[in-house]
């Protein structure tokens, strides 16, 4: 009840208010725990906290001999000695074997500012053998809407190698031609986030479901009071948020940790056709079906003969084709499921059989299009 009356007026609350607000939320959070619960910042995510993908294009110097010679790192390098006021002549062609063109790319974290830094990718688009003991030089990296946002530079951490023999052996271990630089970019630009806008927080599930979108509306709406939040669709959820910054984030940093109970996923049997994996869900259920397994071996072995004429014969060496072929056929089962079998008792059933993935894949296809299969099959 007092939850309730505090909620309902939450936007004339002061900060003490609030903090009594926030800790009545949380004690009640942690002392009456869901059967099987999750919280909620486990299972969504807040709209408008999003990662950033940056991308750029630089060179790499240094290397031992193991670099590259084409038309487009002749140009890139000349290229970038333009920048430093050297030019080269029309027709020169410079001899670079230390030196190879790579693409940068980096994941921009939510909220990070101007000044600090993140890790960094370094990736050779060319015929360079190894990135190992080369340094990146400065490399813009950018956004979708071709802005700056870090700059790259530094010396690689590369776990592969490779070796070479005169002969033309080669030995390679993991990748040599992909890096990482720790802390490589330092961010320039911010990306704004509409995180702090507005009179709502948005809620997104990972997963789209439609009872766990009602579900965490409805514990939200227990404990803040009714109309706080309310399910958009399967996958939004909108709750009413204060429009302070500060108290905005007191107020996610309590409401992400509410626990509520997942509604059950919907039955599905995933079949994996290139590893032979088969995951069937627990809320599978058959119809009454009768199942034969059993399958037809053919071998067919070739054996090639000479037949050699005498040395003064004149005769030609024939050779000839003896063809063997053999059949084998396994003892066929038959299995009967009940009304209602469960996974356990399919599984039973399958492995009593003996059948391969393949096999297993080809029996639950029968059983779906016999109408036996309540659930969905997925081939992936």
């Amino acid at each position: 009840m007092i939850i309730r009356i505090l909620t309902s007026a939450y936007s004339r609350l002061s900060w003490a208010g609030w903090g009594l607000f926030l800790l009545l939320l949380l004690i009640n959070v942690l002392i009456s725990p869901l059967a099987q619960a999750q919280r909620i910042k486990d299972i969504a995510n807040v709209q408008g906290v999003r990662d950033n993908q940056l991308v750029g294009y630089g060179l790499v110097v240094g290397l031992p001999g193991t670099g590259e010679k084409t038309r487009y790192t002749e140009q890139t390098f000349t290229t970038m000695l333009k920048n430093f006021g050297i030019n080269l002549p029309a027709n020169f062609r410079p001899k670079i074997k230390n030196v190879a063109v790579v693409v940068v790319n980096a994941t921009m974290p939510a909220f990070i500012k101007p000044g600090q830094n993140m890790d960094v990718t370094v990736s050779s688009v060319g015929e360079a053998k190894s990135l190992r003991g080369g340094t990146l030089l400065q490399t813009f990296l950018k956004g979708l809407d071709d802005k700056v946002y870090a700059v790259a530079q530094g010396n690689m951490v590369v776990s592969g190698f490779s070796a070479e023999g005169l002969d033309g052996s080669k030995v390679i271990q993991n990748t040599p031609t992909v890096g990482r630089i720790p802390n490589g970019a330092i961010v320039e630009r911010a990306v704004l986030s509409p995180f702090a806008n507005g009179d709502y927080l948005t809620f997104n599930l990972h997963r789209a479901d439609f009872s766990t979108a009602k579900s965490l509306a409805d514990t939200i709406n227990a404990l803040l009071g009714p109309g706080m939040a309310r399910a958009i669709d399967g996958t939004s959820i909108q709750v009413s948020a204060p429009r302070d910054v500060s108290q905005r984030v007191s107020f996610l940093a309590t409401l992400e940790n509410i626990q509520i109970e997942m509604a059950n996923e919907s039955a599905k049997v995933i079949v994996n056709s290139r590893t032979g994996t088969i995951v069937v869900g627990k809320d599978v259920r058959l119809l009454p079906a009768a199942v034969t397994h059993g399958g037809l071996t053919v071998t067919i072995a070739e054996a090639n003969a000479v037949s050699q004429p005498n040395p003064f014969g004149e005769g030609e060496t024939v050779v000839t084709t003896n063809s063997q072929i053999n059949t084998a056929e396994e003892n066929s089962r038959m299995f009967m499921f009940n009304p209602g079998t469960t996974l356990d008792e399919l599984v039973r059933a399958v492995n009593l059989v003996g059948a391969a993935p393949s096999d297993v894949l080809a029996i639950l296809e029968a059983l779906k299009m016999a109408g036996a299969l309540h659930g969905e099959l997925i081939v992936i």
